[in-house]
């Protein structure tokens, strides 16, 4: 126990100062470099005239810097619990029709020419509308199983796909369209302070919820009457973190458009360093996801000087990654 509590320690400092340090750099990176002082009295002196680095750091860097930690942060954890709720390991963030149901709202809004602002309220709406419909396809008289769950999870998000590609179809090819193709492909390259401030408080009440649910997520990958034996009230419990899930999927998408891999990959890459315990997943999950977000956002827009699509290089690195975990652990575990 000592040493596992050791290992935590390491890893969770390690993490904290591996986000340090690559937050600063991504403040340094890009077309418009800056140096470390810079930065540094950028930061320390925010009321004072910095010219164009203040406005580079505080309207800029600064605000997407945030929403990759938060949005990898959240999704690694959301996907880590719909892993563990479902005790299926290839479950995603995008499982019960989330993110499709949020990219239509997105789309939507985009077709009608609606400011950002509203197309991130309307992704948010649909997305938490999509998980609705799930629970409500899925529910029967004996409540919403897991397997329902996930039959119906299918359905919608096979609907909201279908619904994205019409609007695709109606768009204006000149102009609308290639903003949805963009979008779709994951970027966040048009974040803003305001994008934060709508999409951060949706963010992080579902991290906080699944965080503090952690150790009950263990007893969900039990047969659920050996784990109401155990006094464990799945069905709330299977409610609230789908929900927190759902929470997170749908802000993270509104923000940043469809980002792959992250719900999938980092939490395995928990896992095999600490096990399939959720209470050390979960905390791990966060810690790594927001890293692998911020690491491949500045790669985005640094490798070249157009700026790559973030879904883009998370499945360039991720699908090769992933199959050497699949190689090494000779399988998954939960």
């Amino acid at each position: 126990m000592n040493k596992l509590r050791t290992k935590g320690a390491v890893w969770a400092i390690g993490t904290a100062a591996a986000i340090l340090i690559l937050s600063v750099l991504a403040l340094m990176l890009g077309r418009y470099q800056l140096s470390f002082s810079q930065v540094m009295q950028t930061l320390l002196h925010p009321g004072a005239d910095h010219g164009m680095a203040g406005n580079v750091v505080f309207n800029i860097r600064l605000p997407r810097i945030l929403i990759s930690l938060l949005a990898g942060a959240g999704l690694a954890t959301a996907g880590a619990a719909f892993q563990a709720v479902f005790s299926n390991p290839l479950a995603a963030p995008d499982t019960l029709g989330v993110a499709t149901g949020a990219s239509f709202g997105a789309v939507l809004g985009i077709l009608f020419g609606l400011p950002s602002l509203a197309i991130q309220t309307s992704a948010l709406v649909f997305g938490l509308a999509a998980v609705g419909l799930v629970y409500l396809v899925g529910h029967s008289r004996g409540g919403a199983s897991p397997v329902m769950l996930i039959l119906s999870g299918i359905v919608i998000s096979s609907l909201f796909s279908a619904l994205v590609s019409l609007v695709k179809y109606s768009a204006d090819p000149q102009d609308v369209l290639p903003a949805i193709t963009f979008w779709l492909m994951g970027s966040l390259s048009s974040v803003t302070r305001e994008t934060l401030y709508t999409g951060a408080p949706f963010l992080l009440t579902g991290i906080l919820l699944i965080f503090l649910l952690r150790w009950k997520l263990n007893a969900l990958s039990l047969p659920q009457e050996e784990a109401q034996s155990l006094g464990v009230p799945v069905v709330r419990i299977r409610t609230a973190v789908i929900l927190a899930a759902a929470m997170i999927t749908a802000a993270a998408v509104s923000m940043c458009g469809l980002i792959g891999w992250v719900g999938l990959l980092v939490p395995h890459i928990a896992r095999m360093i600490f096990g399939s315990n959720n209470q050390r997943v979960v905390p791990a999950s966060i810690g790594f996801g927001a890293v692998f977000l911020l690491v491949i956002d500045t790669a985005a827009r640094c490798v070249s000087a157009a700026e790559i699509p973030v879904s883009i290089l998370t499945a360039i690195i991720g699908a090769p990654f992933f199959i050497l975990l699949l190689r090494r652990t000779g399988g998954f575990r939960l």
